[in-house]
This record gives C-alpha cells, sequence and structure tokens, in this order.
C-alpha cells in the first residue's frame, strides 16, 4: 500500500517515522497546504493518508482513486466528511485518549503560572530587583492558596476527570457543568451554569464543541464570574468568545485567563486578545497543551497501530 503522511509538521520534527516503511511506501510531506490537497492526492493517489487538520470534503477524497483509508491524527474529525466516507468504503480511524495526562498537566502549569503571579516574580529578579532587596523575601504581588477554593470545569470527560483529580489533591472543592446535560457518575457535583459562574475561583474547560458549547463563555457569562476568578480554556477556542474575554479583563470582571486554544488557529493578527500585553492577567500558549513528547509518541504508534489493523483485516479505532 502507498502511505502519504500529508502534515508531518503537526507530529513533530522528533517524531520517528520510519516505522510506516513497515507497511509499505511510504510518502511524507511536512505541510500541504488546502488549495494544494486535491492536486497533490492526484500525483501521489494513495491507498491511506494520514492527516491532522486537513479538510477531506467529498471533493478531496474523490481526488484519490485508490483511496482505502484516512488515519486521522487526532481524536475529532469533524474536518472529515465521515457521510462521503462511508457511502465510498473509506475507512476512517481517529486516536484517542492519547493526550490526556499531558492536557492535564498543561491545565495546572498555566494556571499556576498566573495564579501564582509567576511573569512579574520572575521580572523582578532578572531586572535586578531582588538583589536591591533588604530582606530575603518580596511578595508584593498578592497570591493564594487553592485549598479550600472552588474549581468549576466544564466538561467531564477524561481529560476533565484528571484535572478534578488533581484540583481535589489540591484541597479544592470540586463542582461541573455539562453543557449537554449528561450526568456523570462520579463523586464530583453537578451544578448548574449559574452556579458555577457565580461559586467558582477557577474554571477550566475541557468540553468538545458543539451546539452547546460554542460561545458559551461570553461577556454575559463573564459579568457573573467572581473578580477574583480566574479562566483556563484548554478544550476548543470557539468556546471562548475572544473579545469578550478582551473586554472583560480590561474591565477587570475576571482577575485572569489562560488559554490554549483560539477561534482561528493559528492566531489571526487583529484578534482583540493581542491587546492585552499584561501577562499577569492573560497567557496564551500556541495549542500545545497536547504536545508532550509523551504524547506525541503515543498519537504515532496509534496510529501505526490503526492501519496496521486495517490492513489485517481488522477493526481498530473505527469512525466509518
Amino acid at each position: 500500500m502507498k502511505i502519504v503522511i500529508m502534515d508531518a509538521q503537526t507530529l513533530g520534527a522528533d517524531m520517528d517515522l520510519k516505522q510506516f516503511e513497515k507497511l509499505g511506501e511510504v510518502v511524507v510531506y511536512e505541510r500541504c497546504p488546502q488549495e494544494e490537497v486535491i492536486a497533490t492526492l492526484q500525483e501521489q493517489n494513495p491507498d491511506v493518508i494520514l492527516i491532522n487538520k486537513i479538510v477531506m470534503g467529498a471533493k478531496e477524497m474523490a481526488a484519490a482513486s485508490n483511496l482505502k483509508m484516512i488515519a486521522e491524527s487526532a481524536t475529532g474529525y469533524n474536518n472529515i466528511d465521515i457521510a462521503y466516507a462511508k457511502e465510498h468504503g473509506i475507512r476512517v480511524a481517529n486516536v484517542a485518549g492519547y493526550s490526556t495526562q499531558s492536557v492535564v498537566q498543561h491545565t495546572f502549569a498555566i494556571l499556576f503560572y498566573l495564579y501564582e503571579k509567576l511573569a512579574y516574580y520572575d521580572k523582578y529578579v532578572k531586572d535586578g530587583e531582588y538583589a536591591k532587596c533588604p530582606i530575603f523575601t518580596h511578595f508584593d504581588h498578592l497570591f493564594h492558596e487553592l485549598a479550600g477554593k472552588t474549581w468549576g470545569i466544564i466538561g467531564l470527560g477524561a481529560i476533565g476527570r484528571g484535572v478534578a483529580d488533581v484540583a481535589k489533591a489540591f484541597g479544592c472543592r470540586v463542582v461541573y457543568y455539562s453543557a449537554s446535560g449528561h450526568s456523570y457518575d462520579t463523586e464530583y457535583e453537578q451544578v448548574d451554569f449559574d452556579t458555577l459562574l457565580t461559586q467558582s475561583d477557577i474554571i477550566s474547560i475541557h468540553a468538545p464543541l458543539n451546539e452547546y458549547t460554542k460561545n458559551l463563555m461570553n461577556y454575559d457569562t463573564f459579568k457573573k464570574m467572581k473578580s477574583s476568578a480566574y479562566l483556563v480554556n484548554v478544550g476548543r477556542g470557539p468556546i471562548v468568545n475572544d473579545a469578550d474575554l478582551t473586554k472583560a479583563l480590561k474591565e477587570d470582571l475576571i482577575a485572569g485567563a489562560a488559554i490554549d486554544v483560539l477561534t482561528a488557529e493559528p492566531m489571526e493578527k487583529d484578534n482583540p486578545l493581542l491587546e492585552i500585553q499584561d501577562s499577569e492577567k492573560l497567557l496564551i500558549t500556541p495549542h500545545t497543551a497536547w504536545a508532550t513528547v509523551e504524547a506525541r509518541t503515543r498519537l504515532v504508534d496509534e496510529l501505526y497501530l490503526n492501519i496496521e489493523a486495517f490492513m489485517q483485516g481488522k477493526e481498530r479505532n473505527v469512525i466509518a
């Protein structure tokens, strides 16, 4: 079989892709712009393609007459026309759960950056101010313990539960809100949205993007939060309204926000969040929560196993 890896850059230059050569001929593109996808597929005519964010609609799939499988190198697969794939017998398999620990870890990393005012204290030392300090300590920018605080979670899937467990270990009261209304068999208390907004000291988002969650966090919701509260979004960008978050931060409706995802990625040059240059109030990471070396290694290994299973006539992580 001929395997074409369409956007290897999204997996990382440190990942070894040679294992795929055990399964057939491999062609690797570091990046294939969307406007070149059809021409590339016509030229290569692969049996199997690996994609991440590339859109595979009917026209794209039809361009590869030999296409038998799409290996999605992510959990979400809304970039693929599943109905067309099913109709034409094209296998689609995704990878789930590979980045859970990575995202849980990142959630706390970016929260603590703001919560303990680390940007300020790092700058204080490196600017030479600590060397001038008359005493051994300096804590002009106040910070608090997590113990005793309420941590509100939007989306109690595997990642949300992982965050809940760590927050509990820090001594937090954990509550959660399910935008779809789904209840989980868990020790954590389910609350309505207004309760989560008004009671939480930290709100972290781990939900998928759907009709229930799009634009869930907007100016009206920010007004209901505590002025001392922090928002963490490691879910999906469009769950939070970027312009409304900018306004809320400027008006001190909330204390700060740490986000790893944005409405448009890569970030658009005119995104209003760029107006907030205060690193004690806003931290943005470029969609890196999932990307530890270990998580990406698991992802590549799972992609290999998905393709191997397909070639052996077995079903593994099948979407279509």
